[in-house]
């Protein structure tokens, strides 16, 4: 009985603590066990049943789990074992986990730990969690496009409360929504920097110069330099219909929505082509932009942080980097888009303490962790106080993506998008040689972007 009245109450807590920060008011509890103590509405249901009078009796005599607004210290109360849980992180990001770990049990130092540290990359996580949900780890990093097979496999925990942050207002919007399925948040955003913006050689382009991509090719042109991009890649061609208002998104069944031949998206074909027909802006991919920047042909690119260090390393204390530049449609000026991508921490909600594997989430992707995590590895923060501060700013890539941030969304797309969207994105880049009707051209884009999935 008294595992269970400590349950509820910890469950009470924590609701109330959900719906101050959060507005989040619905919980899987079906994957959750009583003793976890998870954040759950259910739970809070249950304390109306006759079984939980009892319960809340005694909540009103227990001074230490009495004051229900604060989810920290009635976890410590009601947490009398040692606590075991099991973290997957990258093998590049062991050493600094490692440290971190120890930082939070010191910042708990009453409670007893059992943490088991394993490797397990971002880019794999889904996979290895998909074999066994059950048996996964308790709180584990992962890359945001998995986030929908995972929610879908109750393979994550719903954040319903916040203990020491509010991670909604805390980071940056496109990394929320990156960590958010159908409005609810399942995730911790831990990194914002895996998407792309404009590099350029200082000497080339003023600040004023690369906000406009005609004004970066007229510059380019005079000074006998190219702008590469990589326009056959469907995940940067992106960037141009989404900048004039196109949608791309992904349906429930793994099928695409695409407007990319509505209304007037022929402009957006022909601007593209405008652009290539100059012979300063040049299809080139991530591999040939590098050979290309270190032997001085290429002066501006789009591209990610991966690339900051050919830059720098071609370009020396003329290396910058901006957002992504505007690009004149049908005579309006439309900001390039871009997709984002973010790593994220999650917690597993089959964990047998899942309140404390919430809260190590939470230490995991606070400011002081992505300082630190930019500081140990370069990565660039989500939160935004991190991205804010004057060590993120004064690196040029990390400082571009954070600019770049505003006019950024997830890649949330199915499979059928690429081979289409390569296929339109390098007939565009060539000039439409056979001379298609770009209505035609890009009817027959969508309609394989969006065909049923097989």
């Amino acid at each position: 009985m008294k595992k269970k009245v400590l349950a509820t109450l910890l469950a009470t807590s924590l609701v109330a603590a959900c719906l101050a920060g959060c507005g989040n008011t619905n919980a899987d509890s079906g994957n959750t066990p009583a003793d976890n103590a998870a954040p759950s509405t259910d739970a809070a249901a249950d304390n109306t049943s006759a079984d939980n009078t009892a319960a809340d009796n005694t909540a009103a005599d227990n001074t230490a789990a009495a004051d229900t607004s604060d989810a920290v210290a009635t976890l410590i109360a009601n947490t009398t074992d040692t606590v075991k849980l099991t973290v997957w992180a990258s093998e590049e990001d062991q050493e600094l986990t490692t440290k971190l770990l120890d930082d939070f049990k010191a910042e708990y130092s009453d409670i007893t730990f059992d943490i088991t540290l394993g490797s397990e990359s971002e880019s794999t996580a889904k996979d290895t969690i998909l074999t066994d949900v059950e048996a996964a780890a308790d709180v584990f990093a992962f890359a945001d496009d998995q986030i929908n097979e995972l929610v879908q496999a109750g393979a994550l925990q719903e954040v319903l409360a916040n203990y020491t942050l509010d991670v909604k207002s805390e980071n940056v919007a496109g990394s929320v929504e990156a960590a958010s399925v159908n409005g609810k948040l399942y995730a911790y955003p831990m990194t914002a920097d895996n998407g792309y913006f404009m590099f350029y050689d200082s000497s080339v382009f003023t600040e004023e110069d690369v906000q406009s991509l005609e004004k970066m090719l007229e510059v380019a042109e005079a000074a006998g330099k190219k702008v590469a991009m990589d326009i056959a890649n469907g995940w940067y061609l992106y960037a141009f219909f989404e900048g004039a208002g196109y949608e791309l998104s992904l349906n429930d069944d793994g099928s695409n929505t695409c407007t990319w031949n509505g209304s007037g998206a022929t402009d957006v074909a022909q601007a593209i082509m405008d652009a290539c027909a100059t012979g300063t802006l040049v299809q080139m991919t991530d591999e040939q932009q590098a050979t290309a920047i270190t032997e001085g042909t290429v002066a501006a690119a789009v591209n990610g942080t991966w690339r900051a260090e050919t830059a720098e390393s071609a370009w020396g204390e003329n290396y910058a980097a901006s957002k992504l530049p505007t690009i004149n449609v049908a005579g309006k000026d439309c900001q390039m888009s871009s997709y984002s991508g973010c790593k994220l921490i999650g917690v597993n909600p089959h964990s047998a303490n899942v309140g404390w594997a919430m809260l190590l989430a939470e230490y995991l992707t606070n400011e002081d962790s992505q300082v630190a995590r930019f500081e140990a590895r370069g990565l660039g923060p989500a939160n935004i106080a991190a991205s804010n501060s004057d060590k993120v700013q004064a690196n040029p890539a990390i400082a571009a993506l954070a600019e770049q941030a505003a006019y950024a969304t997830p890649q949330r797309v199915g499979g059928n998008f690429w081979a289409p969207a390569e296929t339109l994105g390098q007939i565009l880049a060539n000039g439409n040689p056979d001379g298609t009707d770009l209505q035609t051209l890009l009817d027959t884009a969508v309609e394989g972007i969006t065909a049923p999935v097989e």
